[in-house]
Parts: structure tokens; C-alpha cells; sequence
């Protein structure tokens, strides 16, 4: 049989569909789900070995198993960096993170326009522990670097923000971390490794929801972090053998046969997700549309420039749009009004699916923050989001059109 190493220099695509396939003696073409709790030793000195860390092999799927391991270095591939570590989600994959890079008195710069449960973790969560965390702006590199103190250890950041798009300078920072002895987490969920390599630009972290791209069809959740090796054996590992925050084989198969498509699908919901919130901008019952595609966007330079990492297209295929009202509440029930009248799209908070997803962020995916951290973050009741699928592009304009055009 033919060795399995892979040839460099090969495009993303190929890499998504071609990295880490470990044919065993049957060879086949498609990737091996091992469903299994434990692996049987040959003998008993080896299970000692291998338990004790001295001699590779598989153990107990909690510590390690051959499809997560493909999950794992597919993914570390895309991203172009060393190794990844795979999580049950990619809340779970921010938490193990906080664990293994942060103790009672560290410090934590965080963007405060991040996803409302990532906010809810640091500000509520990791405090319990003696960890404090500073909330700035996404788009404002000074206010980061005013907020650096003595015993700063992560900044942290997502881009494209969900659900605002607002785009960060990942490369300035870094800077910023890296000046101050600290490091820098991206949440590339919202791009994919396909769109936007965060590790290129300075970034030490890259953290991922597979719920939602790298799977691609809403089928299972799962989470990872992507960084240097060492990170991954000295800080990640022991805690993940410990803790069990892991992902479960199956839904490692899952996601390793999402990214087989993640390429082409990207593509083709971006040009999609364009398309959309270029008409939204012209519909009377819209007040303004957020989406880094657009020459309108505050960011669209930058995030032409961080967005294009293999040529597929920038944007990404999440936008959002607020609708006219007077008052909170005429605006929330504008909003709701809008998405109560779509009959193609899904009224679901979940992205990253090939179904194009609808939702109102304040009372849902937000619902859970404070008014003021709602504000700071400018999510208004009158915001919408839509996650954009495979659906043909005229259905969905229609769609949406349903409700929008009661409210001119």
C-alpha cells in the first residue's frame, strides 16, 4: 500500500479532504470511526508504558482516540498551525483554555462586543477564580493596549463579532500581547480556517465552535483549540485527562467529513451572504446592514485584507440588519414581525449550517447579558441576524421580503 504522508504546498481544499486519512489494513478511502471506550495492550509492560506517557499508543478514549486525532490534525493543517486539541464544544474549548493558560490573579483583555456566553464566561465564571477581566472595544487597538496591566496573560478576541461583524487588527493585537509579555486568542468560527488564518497575522490561539462551519450541516457540537504543540502537551492535554471536556469520536467523524466540503461551501454561502446584504441595504424597512463584504462596512478594508487567506472569497456568510422603529419596543416588534413572516428560512440561533438560520440576538443568543453589556456591545432590540445558507439566493430574498415589506 502506498504510504499515507501527503506531498507539500497543497491547497486548503486538499488538505480538507486528504489530511490525516490513517487507512488500517482494509484499506479504505474513507476515514475509520473508532467507537470505542478503551484499546486493548499487548501486554502489561506496554500498558504501563503507554499509561505512564512514556511510549505512544491509545489508552482510553478520554485520553486519546484515531478519529479525534484526524479531527484534530485536519484542522491544525487548515489552520496552519503545529497541533490542535479537540473539545465537546467551542465553549468548552474557551474554558479549557482559561484553565490552562490562567490562575487566581491573572489578568484577561477581552473584546466586549465577543458572543454572549464567551462574556458571561470570563465576567462570571472564570471570577469565581480570582481572574478579572477588562472589556473593550473591538476596533479600538489603543484601548486594548490602555487596558494592558502588570499581570495581563490573554487577550481575546473574535472576528467577525457575532452578531455586529465587527472586525479586529489581529496583527496589531498581537502586537499589543506580545509587547506585554502576554497572548493572544482569535475565535475564528465565524471565517474558518478557509477565509481567515488568524495564526499568519500574530495570533498564539485559534479557537473554534465545529458546531457550526467545520461541521456545516447542524449535526453535531464539538470545539477546538489550534496552537503551538507545546501549548497542546504541556497545558491542554493533562487538563483534558483529566477534566474530560473531549469530543466524543463520532462527533469527530462528523466534523472530519463536514471539512471535506467546508472549502466550497464557504464560497458559496460568502457569495451568497454578499448578495443578500446588498439588497438589504437598499429595502426601505432596513436602517443599516452589517457585513464586512460590503464597501459600507467600517472594516471592509481590514477585513479584505484578514479575510482572503486562500483566495475564497471574503465576508464570510453572516450578516446582520436593523429595522426602523421609534422605541425598543416598536423595534422589537418590527423585528419580530420580520422573522415571524419567513417561511424558508429556520427561526434557530445556530450558524454554520447549509440551511440559512434567522434569529432576533437581543432576546436569544444575547438574551442572557445585562442592558448595559447589550448596549456596549450595540445590540438593539431592533437587530436581526441571518446565518446564510445554500439556499438559491432569489428564495431567500423573498423570504425575508415576506415580513419586511409589511413594515414599510
Amino acid at each position: 500500500m502506498r504510504p499515507n504522508a501527503l506531498p507539500e504546498g497543497l491547497h486548503p481544499d486538499t488538505l480538507a479532504v486528504r489530511t490525516a486519512i490513517d487507512r488500517s489494513q482494509y484499506g479504505e478511502n474513507s476515514e475509520a470511526l473508532y467507537l470505542t471506550s478503551s484499546f486493548i495492550q499487548p501486554d502489561a509492560a506496554t500498558a504501563a508504558r503507554r499509561f505512564a506517557m512514556e511510549e505512544e499508543g491509545y489508552t482510553y478514549s478520554r485520553v486519546g482516540n484515531p478519529t479525534v486525532s484526524s479531527m484534530e490534525q485536519r484542522l491544525a493543517a487548515l489552520e496552519g498551525t503545529e497541533a490542535a486539541v479537540a473539545t465537546s464544544t467551542g465553549m468548552a474549548a474557551i474554558l479549557l483554555l482559561g484553565m490552562g493558560l490562567l490562575k487566581n490573579g491573572d489578568h484577561v483583555v477581552c473584546s466586549q462586543s465577543v458572543f454572549g456566553s464567551t462574556i458571561r464566561l470570563f465576567a462570571g465564571e472564570f471570577s469565581k477564580f480570582g481572574i478579572s477581566t477588562s472589556f473593550v472595544s473591538q476596533t479600538d487597538v489603543q484601548e486594548w493596549a490602555a487596558a494592558i496591566r502588570p499581570n495581563t496573560k490573554l487577550l481575546f478576541a473574535e472576528t467577525p463579532t457575532n452578531p455586529l461583524t465587527d472586525i479586529c487588527d489581529i496583527q496589531a493585537l498581537a502586537d499589543v500581547a506580545h509587547n506585554a509579555g502576554a497572548l493572544l486568542a482569535v475565535d475564528n468560527c465565524f471565517c474558518s480556517p478557509v477565509l481567515q488564518q488568524p495564526k499568519r497575522f500574530g495570533a498564539d490561539f485559534i479557537i473554534h465552535s465545529g458546531t457550526k462551519y467545520l461541521d456545516g450541516q447542524g449535526r453535531v457540537m464539538a470545539g477546538a483549540i489550534c496552537c503551538d504543540r507545546r501549548y497542546v502537551d504541556e497545558l491542554f492535554l493533562p487538563i483534558t485527562r483529566t477534566a474530560g471536556m473531549v469530543l466524543s469520536p463520532f462527533n469527530a467523524w462528523v466534523v472530519l467529513k463536514g471539512m471535506e466540503t467546508l472549502g466550497i461551501r464557504m464560497q458559496a454561502q460568502s457569495q451568497r451572504a454578499l448578495s443578500l446584504a446588498t439588497w438589504l441595504e437598499g429595502h426601505p424597512a432596513v436602517r443599516r446592514v452589517y457585513y464586512p463584504g460590503l464597501s459600507s462596512h467600517p472594516q471592509h478594508a481590514l477585513a479584505m485584507r484578514q479575510q482572503s487567506a486562500s483566495g475564497q472569497g471574503v465576508g464570510a456568510a453572516v450578516l446582520s440588519f436593523e429595522v426602523h422603529g421609534d422605541a425598543p419596543e416598536a423595534l422589537r416588534r418590527n423585528a419580530f414581525a420580520a422573522i415571524d413572516a419567513v417561511r424558508v428560512c429556520s427561526i434557530t440561533t445556530n450558524l454554520g449550517d447549509t440551511k440559512t438560520t434567522i434569529c432576533h440576538p437581543a432576546s436569544t443568543s444575547h438574551g442572557r447579558m445585562t442592558e448595559v453589556q447589550r448596549q456596549a456591545a450595540g445590540i438593539g432590540q431592533g437587530l436581526i441576524r441571518i446565518a446564510v445558507g445554500l439556499e438559491h439566493i432569489e428564495d431567500l430574498k423573498t423570504d425575508i421580503a415576506r415580513g419586511l415589506d409589511t413594515l414599510k
